[in-house]
């Protein structure tokens, strides 16, 4: 029971850990909002500032709450092929097995060697373009990758949520750049008044615009894997099919890749609810 007993308290202290990230930037957007809206109070600005506050929140909060999906129970093993499975020792016979079940299900794609791809912790076969999160200890369908910023798998089920995110956040740094641009001007002239208000609107325009560049790269690298439909992981990795490998393998041209992500009702694409 003790080594049990550890392993959960690691497990809870990890799960904690995890929230830093989310935490910290929850804290820069409540920073963001009291000196823009309170410390400098454009009232002329006020109006956009709000409707893309809103959206970006909205956006982040979808990211992040919106679960994961995992595999449809035809996919998992049955209690009789498990046993099948275990019996036997010899991988190739494994692989007989798994080809067996896997004839009736829509799977397309191998591993590096042509074997049907398996999870040993979910126990079951992979579908195309899922893979196995160690942090979330589960196979999750079409995963991109596991973002610490939001603590969550992003994937399936959430992809147009983070494109979203990064969107609606490049949006925001960006306008309070712009619109604090005069007034950093102002600062290094010495032509503001000799507030507490200084501070922040050095350290609002310092802050924004070093996030506007790391988002903008990190958004137009992911609207690039949206127009190939690929994931950051078949990027880095292509993806393998019966006849061999392929990068190319799931896209269906531009306009097919983007309503994959987006849907195909165009007032829902700058909504961050699900529409695909």
């Amino acid at each position: 029971m003790a080594p049990s007993g550890s392993r959960s308290i690691k497990r809870g202290c990890q799960r904690v850990l995890y929230w830093i990230p989310v935490l910290f930037i929850a804290l820069i957007v409540a920073w963001s909002y009291y000196a823009y809206v309170l410390q400098l109070c454009i009232v002329v600005y006020l109006l956009a500032y709000h409707v893309i506050f809103i959206m970006f929140v909205w956006a982040y909060w979808q990211t992040i709450f919106t679960r994961p999906m995992n595999p449809l129970k035809e996919f998992h093993l049955s209690h009789s092929d498990k046993e099948l499975l275990e019996r036997e020792d010899r991988g190739e016979s494994q692989q007989e097995i798994l080809r067996r079940i896997a004839k009736d299900l829509p799977i397309y794609t191998r591993t590096n060697s042509g074997a049907i791809r398996f999870c040993d912790r979910c126990q079951l076969l992979k579908p195309d373009r899922c893979h196995h999160c160690s942090v979330c200890d589960k196979c999750i369908l079409k995963m991109d990758h596991h973002c610490p910023w939001v603590n969550n798998c992003v994937g399936f089920s959430n992809y147009k949520f983070f494109m979203l995110f990064l969107a609606y956040s490049l949006l925001y740094c960006l306008f309070i750049t712009a619109t604090d641009l005069q007034y950093f001007i102002k600062f290094w002239l010495n032509g503001l008044p000799d507030t507490q208000a200084k501070f922040h609107i050095l350290f609002l325009f310092f802050s924004s615009s070093m996030f506007s560049v790391s988002l903008a790269s990190l958004f137009i690298y992911h609207c690039w894997l949206v127009c190939k439909n690929r994931s950051t992981l078949e990027a880095v990795r292509a993806p393998v099919f019966r006849h061999g490998t392929d990068k190319n393998g799931f896209s269906l041209g531009f306009s097919k890749n983007f309503r994959q992500v987006f849907g195909d009702e165009v007032k829902y694409w700058p909504v961050p609810v699900f529409s695909r």
